[in-house]
């Protein structure tokens, strides 16, 4: 019961990595509020699960892109829950592209959810963690951010914005009793993973020390143990979970 009686709000919810982390949350104590893009289907799963470990769910069809519908999702999940300690910054696309055939259609799509999505979901959950002095911020950037892999320019360059986001304002929230802190993901076996190409994928494996693509639920409870208050002196700091890539 790491999360016992905490309020938890996940952004992109309703599967892969989203998915497992409401779930692990739920099991460990949490009521858990979560977004989700279109697929109404796997939401009402994920609250069925939430619900099936006793804890309340609350299901929101908003994009991260539309800021005034995430003031109001907060709004409401503020209304109902009366507060939110765990926020994970998590929704996030990739578009398999090269740069010299990346439309500018293509770099703005990938920049307004990896990014701005970050900033209309963050922004009015941080202003009221900061009227009760306190909170969890969770965000999820990837190992493409720090290493140069084979991935589209425009998801590595959102997801190393994530990284400054993560350092700086954790310096801001810290003297709030807030703590501010990312996990850089390797490769997991969630749909978005499985955007990358066969042939990288297959490299990957053979490089991770673990010889294969992470299981969703083993990065959902470590992020647990992040947004605990067991976990009371990290503040700014990216955690890499890629199965121990050597590059």
């Amino acid at each position: 019961m790491l999360l016992e009686n905490k309020i938890a709000l996940v952004s992109g919810g309703s599967r892969g990595l989203g998915r497992a982390m409401c779930e692990v949350f739920a099991r460990e104590g949490a009521d858990v509020a979560f977004n989700y893009q279109s697929n109404d289907k796997l939401a009402a799963e994920v609250v069925s699960a939430i619900e099936s470990h006793g804890r309340r769910a609350l299901a929101y069809r908003v994009s991260v892109t539309d800021r005034p519908a995430c003031n109001k999702m907060v709004r409401e999940i503020l209304e109902k829950f009366e507060r939110i300690d765990i926020l994970v910054n998590n929704a996030a696309i990739n578009r398999a592209d090269s740069f010299a055939t990346m439309t500018e259609r293509a770099w703005t799509e990938v920049m307004d959810v990896n990014v701005n999505g970050l900033f209309n979901v963050t922004k009015p959950v941080y202003k009221q963690m900061l009227r009760r002095r306190g909170g969890k911020i969770l965000n999820i950037t990837s190992i493409g951010a720090v290493r140069a892999l084979p991935t589209s320019v425009h998801y590595a360059t959102s997801k190393a914005a994530v990284l400054g986001f993560t350092k700086c304002l954790s310096r801001e929230a810290s003297q709030f009793g807030i703590s501010v802190n990312a996990i850089a993901a390797g490769i997991f076996d969630t749909d978005l993973g499985n955007t990358l190409p066969e042939k990288f994928l297959e490299i990957y494996t053979a490089w991770s020390s673990s010889g294969r693509l992470g299981r969703a639920e083993e990065l959902a409870e470590f992020a647990a143990f992040m947004c605990s208050a067991r976990n009371s002196y990290m503040h700014g700091e990216i955690i890499t979970i890629d199965g121990g890539s050597v590059t």
